[in-house]
């Protein structure tokens, strides 16, 4: 069924005076239920063993991408050749420090601690910033979600610099909108990366058939680049469940083979090579390049990409882990590689397209070239992940329109699949690779993605360091210091290059940045009109028990994104129609500024009015790594959370605070399906529910079963059972799911800007994404569509 009615934004219902006071007592937030569900989380603590395996296990996850570097860092950093072998030294000495100063002090030592309860990236940082400052993407969230176990943050002192800095982010609207566009930005660069990451890897990879066969035409190379990335993003769909255990061993293969290489280059070619940990030769690397050496810069920019998706991809290690594997593994293996080539270059300068496949010993070249080509195409799998992670997280925090997100694995959450990202990423991929035919092009774009993801976090890292570290003003002027002069090195360099194929993920960034902040931009203000526009709670009682309709039997479920307060789609649905269901329940399903919320914190339910009205309000939170499962699952846990709150209250209006207390204490240490088991049979049993008793959904050594909690119980399980039934035989009449469909559109005076956002892009990019019916997986024959237009 659907309905439209137009409105104005501006003629918003006016509740103020008695009936306003009326309405804040009637609907108040969820605190008092927040505050029953307590998670007892304890940080988990590894052991050294366990710290061991994990560090190994990361190898194949995080610093693939950062591993497959020394493939082609020297030929983007000498495009044209190697003039002097003191450019070569410098170019070195360059590389030896950059990895020192970005991946090991600043990435692994500090930018690691800022993960959100393990996971990295931009949005993360965010999430971070969202719980320590009022800074939220979409402002649907109360201080009830502030209650939540994973809600962590951080206190300070009203007259501390943190303080002042809060208070100066949240007062102007414009940082605000300044900090969600820099978060936009990072995040549509590390997109780009996932595109060129693996074009360049692989092709970088695959180029060793032309080394090792020369009558082999870059044709044919670029053909078999382009047919391997085919097979890597068809699979995708796959999961990498069942291969993923060889990840680990390949890459840690991989720093062996290109440690052992440097190491016998060295010995065999020239020793002196070793003088490039001089920081002297620094110095002198920028001294005498001039402008050439300025511009070289942006290839050995390249020995540090990879970096950012150390971050990104931190999933769930532990930081220790990720600190074990790259100063025992990762950061020396690197170090010899790189010298190893330099040392080989020192002797055979005109080899510098192909140096690591020209410095390989010809009894293993062909081995190695396998292991190259397998560690590349982790790397690639590593940024993919990346790429389907950002763009959950984004989906979550309303920053990019519904797509399906398949989970790939039962056992580990982080591997997702998203099917339209993964085309799309696949075609740009290719493209890249079969349009450029060379790694210069795509390493000048790669190397300006990633630069500008750096300056990103660094941005980020400021704010995080002062709000949620509470650090002293003089380190984070010390922090920001030496990584913005890096880092603004950098991407001075690569700005040379712009027009050397470095324009590529600025376009490609472009494109979804607009459709990110588009999207947003349109999704903020649905909701502000649909909060200005909520009905009375008031009004709605005023109506009486029967809500001035017939109450006919089943359970209305009327999905809103508003917390609280009535959705206009509500009042729209019963002056239209005759008869509304017996129970209607309001829920929301939010997304919070938190890696996960626990299970047994995901549902808030509360009681709207008399309990004649048989009206309740049912919230369910999600964090953006959490799982939306899209069957019957979201329904159960329902209500079972509703059955519980009946129980509960029944419980409360009996009993002293102190017995209550004790009961959801006891609660809160078993498992969910211990906790839910008897009620789930009570939900679905043809038995009469008016012998229920208040054990049926507890455990055995509850509280409820000791002999100062009986006394209570037989005075209310009357009431108790009765409306259980109650509500267990409107279940079992029929469920509808009401949606509504709030169409934005532009007001006529709107500035033509603002028309095309609203009417053009924000319009396309609703009617191409994914329904909410599809994304709670709502049966057709169940549903109901209220739609309205309004104009903003």
């Amino acid at each position: 069924m659907q309905m439209a009615r137009r409105m104005s934004a501006d003629e918003n219902t006016d509740n103020k005076g008695s009936v306003w006071a009326l309405d804040q007592q009637l609907d108040q937030p969820m605190d008092e239920e927040a505050k029953r569900l307590r998670n007892m989380y304890k940080e988990k603590k590894y052991s050294t063993l366990m710290l061991l395996q994990l560090a190994f296990q990361s190898l194949g996850v995080v610093y693939g991408d950062l591993g497959t570097s020394p493939l082609y860092v020297f030929y983007n950093t000498f495009p044209d050749g190697i003039g002097d072998p003191e450019d070569l030294i410098g170019a070195l000495a360059v590389i030896i420090y950059s990895l020192t100063l970005i991946p090991l002090l600043k990435y692994v030592f500090i930018v690691c601690r800022a993960n959100d309860n393990g996971q990295g990236g931009t949005f993360a940082l965010y999430s971070l910033l969202c719980r320590h400052a009022k800074i939220k993407a979409i402002p649907n969230q109360d201080q009830t979600d502030e209650a939540l176990t994973t809600y962590s943050r951080s206190t300070f002192g009203e007259q501390s610099f943190a303080a002042r800095t809060k208070r100066w982010l949240e007062g102007h609207a414009l940082m605000q909108s300044t900090l969600l566009i820099l978060v936009l930005v990072g995040s549509c660069m590390v997109i780009g990366d996932g595109i060129l990451t693996p074009a360049i890897s692989v092709l970088s990879a695959v180029g060793g058939i032309n080394v090792g066969h020369p009558k082999i035409s870059n044709g044919v190379v670029v053909l078999v680049a382009v047919v391997i990335l085919v097979l890597l993003f068809t699979m995708q769909r796959h999961g990498t469940d069942k291969v993923g255990w060889l990840f680990a061993p390949v890459v840690l293969l991989w720093f062996l083979v290109i440690g052992g290489i440097g190491m016998f280059n060295i010995w065999k070619y020239d020793r002196s090579i070793l003088k490039a940990f001089s920081p002297v030769y620094v110095y002198r690397f920028f001294k005498r390049g001039g402008k050439d050496g300025w511009a070289s810069l942006g290839g050995i920019m390249l020995s540090i990409t990879g970096t950012e998706a150390l971050f990104a991809d931190l999933s769930h290690f532990p930081v220790p882990s990720i600190q074990i594997a790259f100063t025992s593994v990762v950061f020396p293996c690197l170090l010899l590689a790189y010298c190893g080539q330099a040392a080989y270059l020192m002797k055979n300068s005109n080899n510098v397209i192909g140096a690591f496949y020209h410095s390989i010993p010809d009894s293993i070249y062909w081995p190695v070239f396998i292991v190259a080509t397998a560690a590349a195409v982790v790397a690639s799998q590593a940024t993919i992940t990346a790429t389907f992670s950002l763009i959950k997280q984004a989906l979550a925090l309303g920053c990019f329109p519904r797509v399906k997100v398949v989970h790939t694995s039962r056992k580990y959450r982080h591997q997702i699949y998203i099917p339209e990202i993964n085309w799309i990423v696949m075609i740009l991929c290719i493209a890249v690779t079969a349009g450029f035919k060379n790694q210069n092009q795509i390493g000048n774009a790669s190397g300006t993605a990633v630069c500008i993801v750096m300056l990103v976090t660094t941005l980020l890292m400021i704010l995080v360091m002062i709000l949620v570290w509470r650090c002293h003003w003089i380190l984070v002027l010390i922090f920001t210091g030496l990584s913005l002069v890096v880092e603004g090195t950098y991407f001075s360099a690569v700005l040379l290059k712009v027009n050397q194929g470095g324009w590529v993920p600025l376009v490609i960034a472009a494109a979804f940045f607009v459709i990110m902040y588009v999207w947003h931009y349109g999704t903020v203000k649905r909701f502000e009109i649909e909060m200005h526009s909520k009905v009375s709670m008031a009004w709605i009682l005023g109506l009486g028990p029967s809500l001035g309709l017939v109450r006919v039997p089943g359970i209305g479920l009327v999905y809103s994104e508003l917390a609280n307060g009535v959705p206009r789609i509500f009042s729209h649905f019963i002056t239209n129609l005759p008869a509304i269901h017996s129970v209607v329940i309001f829920v929301c399903v939010k997304y919070l500024p938190v890696c996960t919320v626990p299970e047994e914190e995901r549902f808030l339910v509360k009681r709207i009015g008399p309990k004649n009205f048989h009206m309740f309000r049912c919230v369910a939170r999600y964090g953006y790594k959490d799982d939306h499962k899209k069957d019957d699952d979201f329904e159960k846990k329902l209500f079972q959370s509703l059955f519980m709150f009946v129980r509960l209250e029944s419980l409360m209006e009996a009993s002293s605070d102190s017995d209550v207390s004790s009961l959801l204490e006891q609660q809160t240490k078993e498992s969910e399906d211990g906790l839910f088991c008897n009620s789930s049979n009570i939900l679905h049993s043809d038995v009469d529910l008016s012998i229920a008793s208040v054990d049926a959904i507890v455990p055995d050594d509850s509280p409820l079963h000791s002999n100062n909690m009986t006394s209570f119980v037989p005075a209310s399980s009357k009431v108790e059972t009765d409306e259980i039934e109650f509500l267990n035989n409107c279940r079992d009449a029929g469920v509808v799911h009401m949606l509504g469909n709030t169409v934005v559109k532009a007001r006529r005076e709107s500035k033509f800007w603002k028309k095309i956002a609203i009417d053009y892009l924000y319009a396309f990019l609703r009617k191409i994404c994914r329904e909410n019916s599809v994304m709670f997986n709502v049966p057709h024959e169940s549903l109901l569509n209220v739609g309205q237009v309004f104009y903003v």
